[in-house]
């Protein structure tokens, strides 16, 4: 069955128009003959967004029970019976229920892809994963509910719903987003015009960013080697020299002036060497771009000029940014130069900016254009010198002889200068011209293309013999100064892989991209397969070029051992190449087993933490859990004996016992179940306004009376919490504290506000706790200094700080004045956060993942 199309309605904050636009959208599909349906859509009591679900039809949604509470959930597999062609599901980072069948509602809608339904949904920026810190940096509070990136940039459509911050706020202010008691609320918190500002340039940052991918990727499918500047990217031409710091800033300049702009600094190692660049001032480049917010490229090109305009043609840039050349005057008679190349060879769509620099005509000037080994300009001087040299040699001696000899040394001296300048083949020529010439001209009978003396015919193949041998050596350094710069720009990428293993870099993909990068190829794939009969799959791909499925259908492929292969698409590559692309296959092998390894390192590191978790439970149940049930047994032993009359009073304090015995064994599993929930991040707090007033004395039915004073006052600020999850932890916190307080000194518990946060504090005034211990204490299975065994398995405080942290808050332990430790529990005022409903997604406070925690009676506490 085909796969349905998603289309994701993203926007910035809550309220922009996300539903509505999925509403009308349905509407039009249902006036165009489709079949669609509403599988779950929240209007949240918005009139506007319910009048758009008329006329549309609903899927039953399934009820669930919780905690007392009814609740209604999107029921998957009423959808899929009713297999509609689309699908509407509302809110796709929202957590369902405990109960439902996934986890998440993205979850639920892939379920409904995969059966091919096509699906409409929505979801605001907050929610995707990758920016969850970015936005708590902005707002201040923390999304709990989140999408995966990769889930989303999957879809087959993403629209963006914008809507300017000061409209929003007027939407919010006339009442159609939020109820009118916390519109007052939202608009002097989360609704700020800053935090909606910043929010929309996120959302169309990241919109703009899958549009420039859906852009490379049509670009590469149609091959369009066109530039079409949809947006400015600036590549800079590096040397290695110090003007490229020049270029770098002045390319962030232009890149500032339009929106969106990228900076691509790219340094091309020709493999002619004949312009050395320093490795320690391009690390700095590389440094300077990217604080600067731009990318490094290397890239290896013989010809300089066209290996600048093909990377930047293939980066779709719009500008080019080059130094003014360092070469002098005279230096221009070998060529253009790379910028006037650049300039002319652009075309229209690509902008080049010479930049004028400190270092501009003072020697060491850019390189080049290069052909062969020597260069085109020298081997046209070369041939020109060898073939006219000759000639105005003998016009010259026409008119002054000087005898064989030093006319042969002055013909040797044109074919030297000859083989200088061009190399064999021209020297060669020269050669044999001037053999001619000096047998026609010089050498007895005249004017004849004979030799009478046979000393004669020995001066000339000397002659011959020098010249053949002077350009011979010429081109054979010529050939060892190419294989040099070859060698010099392969150790440069060795060296970049070397820093790689050093720096402990082990994204697969971004090494791919660099060897897509350097060898300009369309993609480049690292295919695996598990044996010789089985099919190859992708273990990792760069680029936007055709996917390979077969190392054999590919441009060029590289195997590594049986079973990988490196495959690139693009172009064939010469054998030269071959032996870097196979250091590069070698590494990417390399990397793709660190990654699997470091993947089995987590599941062992999980089953390690599991071990000692087991051990210590075990521990305890050894002697923390084996003692109340001893009394326990003990005491029915002895109500059940028929040979001692025991007294009402004795039967009472035996069966006080029992009572005492079952407390304590409640109390300790509870905290075993806690941890255990902690340990393995499913505790998921029900955040919602609460009093103070109404938390902290329930927490104190664990302690004897008038061992608390409790310092709350009236005019404090209501608090987001779990009130379950803050009973537990100030119970905790309590009963730790009386246990270690001095005789006849209540505990004092106080509340105050500290900014948008709120602070209890726990203050007893007993022997305290030194510094070097104040963490440790709250660490699993810990007991401070000789706290008998009898006194709790070690789990209370570090209970408690698991349930502060799940609720957004801390927990940390500060001397008491005077002496004793106090307990600071920070928590969140309700101003800052939203109201959340169990089952309900809400905007602002979205529930977290994972199953909800019940919240039994307070229990043991740990003894610090």
């Amino acid at each position: 069955m085909a796969r349905g199309k998603l289309r994701i309605y993203l926007g910035a904050a809550p309220g922009v128009g996300k539903t509505y636009a999925m509403l009308s959208e349905a509407h039009r599909r249902v006036e165009r003959g489709t079949d669609c349906v509403v599988a779950f859509v929240e209007h949240h009591d918005r009139p506007r967004t319910e009048v758009m679900l008329h006329g549309l039809e609903e899927i039953t949604r399934r009820r669930l029970e919780y905690r007392g509470g009814a609740f209604t959930e999107m029921d998957v597999d009423a959808v899929l019976a009713r297999g509609p062609r689309v699908a509407l599901v509302d809110e796709l980072a929202h957590t369902n229920v405990p109960g439902s069948r996934n986890t998440k509602r993205w979850q639920d809608v892939e379920e409904l892809l995969a059966a091919g339904v096509d699906v409409i949904s929505t979801v605001n920026i907050q929610h995707l994963e990758s920016l969850g810190d970015v936005v708590e940096s902005i707002t201040g509070v923390r999304q709990q509910e989140r999408v995966p990136d990769e889930f989303v940039r999957r879809a087959d459509e993403i629209e963006l719903v914008d809507m300017s911050p000061q409209a929003l706020r007027r939407r919010m202010a006339h009442g159609n987003v939020y109820s009118p008691d916390k519109v007052d609320a939202a608009l002097s918190n989360y609704f700020r015009p800053g935090n909606l500002t910043a929010l929309r340039e996120l959302a169309l940052l990241w919109v703009a960013d899958r549009v420039d991918e859906y852009l490379k990727q049509y670009r590469s499918e149609h091959r369009v080697s066109a530039i079409w500047g949809s947006r400015e990217r600036i590549v800079v031409g590096l040397t290695g020299g110090p003007e490229g710091r020049t270029l770098i800033r002045r390319a962030a300049r232009l890149a500032e002036k339009g929106a969106g702009g990228e900076v691509l600094a790219v340094y091309i190692a020709g493999s002619d060497g004949l312009t050395s660049a320093s490795p320690k001032e391009l690390a700095v480049q590389r440094t300077l771009v990217e604080d600067l917010g731009g990318t490094f490229h290397h890239v290896v090109g013989d010809d300089i000029p066209a290996a600048l305009l093909d990377f930047a043609r293939g980066a779709n840039a719009t500008q080019i940014v080059l130094g003014s050349s360092r070469r002098r005057a005279w230096q221009y008679v070998l060529g253009p130069g790379v910028g006037a190349t650049v300039a002319r060879e652009s075309g229209p769509d690509l902008d080049v900016h010479i930049v004028t620099h400190e270092e501009a005509a003072k020697g060491r000037g850019l390189p080049v254009t290069r052909g062969a080994r020597l260069g085109r300009a020298r081997i046209s001087w070369g041939w020109a010198v060898g073939l006219a040299g000759p000639a105005l040699m003998a016009v010259l001696l026409s008119a002054v002889h000087l005898g064989l000899a030093n006319d042969m040394l002055l013909f040797l001296t044109v074919t030297v200068a000859a083989a200088l300048l061009g190399g064999l083949l021209p020297a060669l020529a020269s050669a044999a011209l001037g053999s001619l010439l000096l047998n026609y001209f010089y050498t007895p009978p005249l004017h004849r293309w004979t030799i009478a003396d046979p000393k004669n015919i020995v001066a000339i193949v000397i002659f011959v013999g020098v010249a053949v041998s002077v350009a011979s050596v010429v081109d054979l350094a010529a050939r060892r100064t190419h294989q040099a710069a070859r060698l010099r720009a392969e150790s440069e990428i060795l060296s970049y892989l070397a820093g790689n293993v050093l720096r402990g870099e082990t994204s697969l993909e971004a090494l791919l991209e660099r060897v897509r990068e350097t060898f300009g190829m369309e993609s480049a794939a690292l295919l695996e397969r598990a044996d010789d009969t089985a099919p190859w799959i992708c273990a990792g791909r760069a680029g936007t070029g055709r996917p390979v499925g077969r190392p054999e259908d590919a441009d060029v492929d590289v195997p590594v051992g049986d079973r990988l292969a490196l495959a690139l698409t693009g172009r064939l590559l010469p054998a030269e190449d071959r032996r870097v692309l196979a250091a590069f296959a070698a590494q990417a092998a390399v990397v793709l087993d660190r990654r699997r390894l470091q993947e089995e390192a987590d599941r062992a590191r999980a089953l390690a933490e599991g071990n000692r978790i087991r051990t210590a439970l075990l521990a305890a149940v050894s002697h923390d859990l084996r003692t109340p049930l001893a009394g326990i047994k003990a005491a029915v032993s002895s109500l059940r004996s028929d040979d001692v009359a025991w007294s009402e009073e004795d039967r009472a304090e035996l069966l006080e016992g029992i009572e005492d015995g079952a407390d304590r064994l409640d109390h300790l599993v509870g905290n075993l179940l806690d941890m255990s929930r902690l340990q393995t991040g499913t505790v998921t707090p029900i955040i919602r306004e609460t009093d103070l007033d109404e938390v902290v004395p329930m927490a104190l039915g664990g302690v004897p009376e008038d061992s608390v004073a409790l310092d709350i006052p009236e005019t404090l600020p209501m608090v987001a919490v779990d009130a379950g999850l803050l009973e537990r932890s100030v119970a905790n916190l309590v009963e730790n504290a009386v246990k270690y307080s001095a005789d006849g000194v209540p505990v004092l518990v106080a509340a105050s506000v500290l900014a948008d946060r709120v602070e209890v504090r726990v203050v007893d005034r007993g022997p305290g706790v030194p510094d070097e211990a104040k963490e440790r204490i709250f660490e699993p299975f810990q007991r401070y200094g000789d706290a008998p065994r009898g006194a709790g398995v070690g789990l209370g405080l570090a209970v408690a700080r698991g349930f502060a942290e799940a609720m957004g808050g801390t927990l940390h332990a500060e001397d008491t004045p005077g002496g004793g430790l106090t307990m600071v529990l920070t928590v969140r005022a309700a101003e800052d956060r939203g109201e959340a409903r169990p089952g309900r997604s809400t905007d602002l406070v979205p529930p977290t993942a994972g199953p909800f925690p019940d919240h039994p009676a307070p229990t043991e506490r740990q003894a610090s």
